[in-house]
């Protein structure tokens, strides 16, 4: 099985998701997205399988939210699916990807049910 982690190595759940994959015998593709950001169109169908919008997935207590807060609400989904492919901290972490469909790893055990 295919399997993607998009994984900040520094967030405590991402490395508990990341263990647990592993647990599993599974060997994830790992995406450190901090340092390789998914691009609009990876983002427009990591959300489509998550069934979320862009601003569902934005981390709003990061401070790259909170200073453009209101230039985010203003723009709609499109728009801001490219702002976070260049903000993307503010990307709600961490993202596993199956053929099974996607999962935001918080808590871990969410991901257990597309693998």
């Amino acid at each position: 099985m295919t399997v993607t982690i998009y994984h900040n190595p520094r967030c405590s759940k991402s490395r508990a998701t990341l263990a647990l994959l592993q647990e599993r015998g599974l060997t994830p593709t790992v995406v450190e997205y901090l340092q390789d950001p998914p691009d609009a169109n990876a983002l427009r169908t990591i959300l489509g399988q998550l069934g979320l919008t862009a601003a569902e997935l934005m981390r709003t207590g990061e401070d790259d939210y909170k200073s453009a807060r209101d230039r985010i609400n203003a723009m709609d989904n499109d728009q801001q699916i490219e702002w976070l492919t260049r903000h993307p901290r503010v990307i709600e972490r961490p993202i596993v990807v199956t053929p099974k469909g996607a999962r935001i790893g918080r808590p871990p055990e969410n991901v257990l049910e597309i693998i």
